[in-house]
């Protein structure tokens, strides 16, 4: 099977490997590398290299998350109708008082024996 190379051989890179075939300390640093990058397309530390693909990544959710809020707000504002006064919390004090007054759904058995505050234990 032969050997699939990165880049076409040309008549440099044919010079190069013929003086391969020989002592390999008469090869410069500069042909060995030359060497290199005709068989293999990175380094190692190439492709360990960071990409910078996390800035692109980070920015993206960060306008995802901003459109997101802005939408929300703009439904509080427009869609949503003010909340009920029943939700305010004098309002639900006042109806537990009433509910706790008229017995309301009042709790039987054993459970009626304990109070649920501290003033209330018996």
């Amino acid at each position: 099977m032969p050997a699939i190379r990165f880049k076409e051989d040309t008549l440099d890179i044919q010079a190069l490997r013929e003086k391969e075939k020989g002592d390999w300390k008469k090869l410069t640093l500069e042909e060995k590398k030359a060497l290199y990058r005709a068989s293999f397309c990175q380094t190692f530390a190439e492709i360990n290299a960071p990409t910078g693909e996390w800035k692109s990544v980070l920015g993206i959710s960060l306008i995802a998350v901003s459109l997101s809020l802005w939408i929300y707000m703009w439904m509080k504002v427009f869609v949503y109708s003010p909340m009920p006064d029943s939700m305010k919390p004098e309002r639900q004090e006042a109806q537990l008082k009433m509910m706790i007054d008229l017995r309301f759904n009042p709790i039987e058995g054993i459970g009626s024996q304990w109070g649920y505050t501290k003033s209330d234990w018996k």
